[in-house]
Parts: structure tokens; C-alpha cells; sequence
């Protein structure tokens, strides 16, 4: 089993969300259908924008905690190293995990 830290976003360059889960498909489509109540429905973060795996959830969560302390700078240059044009990954998902 893996273990995801993911971002979503508003748009390109918009409001940013960094969560964390073990099942990335199925949480991002909660996102994008406002699901469950809160940040994210509230600000439109659907677009997935990064992701990285772990094979431990505990190196998953300290990541996560670790970026929601960063800078929002920091944030976008993590995006752009991966994704410059800001592309919603989710509909290439299930290739880029290798289901």
C-alpha cells in the first residue's frame, strides 16, 4: 500500500490545499465533487496539481506537516519543477500510478 501527499488547486497560481492519503483517486474525486464540506469545497481546489508516494504513512504525514509550513513560494516552485503549466493530473492518474 502507498501512501500519497498530494496538492490541489483553485486554479492555476490560486488557492493551494496539501492533504494526504492512501487512496489518491478516490480522495481527489472527493475534492472535485465538494464531498465533504470544508477548505477545499469553500475555495474550489479541485485541480490536482503534485503529488508524491511513501510507502509509510508516518513519512507521509511528516511531509505533509513539513510543507504546510512553508513558504507559498516554496509551494509553487515544488509544482512547477513537475507540472510548469499547471495541468490537472487527475485525468492521467490511474496511468501515472500504474493502475
Amino acid at each position: 500500500m502507498s501512501f500519497y501527499v498530494y496538492i490541489v488547486a483553485s486554479a492555476p497560481y490560486g488557492t493551494l490545499y496539501i492533504g494526504q492519503t492512501s487512496d489518491l483517486p478516490r480522495r481527489i474525486f472527493e475534492h472535485r465533487e465538494k464531498a465533504v464540506p470544508g477548505f477545499t469545497a469553500k475555495y474550489g481546489c479541485t485541480r490536482l496539481v503534485w503529488f508524491e508516494s511513501f510507502e509509510l504513512r508516518e513519512n507521509a504525514f511528516r511531509r505533509e506537516r513539513q510543507m504546510k509550513e512553508w513558504k507559498r513560494t516554496w509551494k509553487i516552485e515544488l509544482i512547477e519543477a513537475t507540472n510548469p503549466r499547471w495541468d490537472d493530473l487527475y485525468e492521467d492518474l490511474n496511468n501515472l500510478l500504474g493502475f
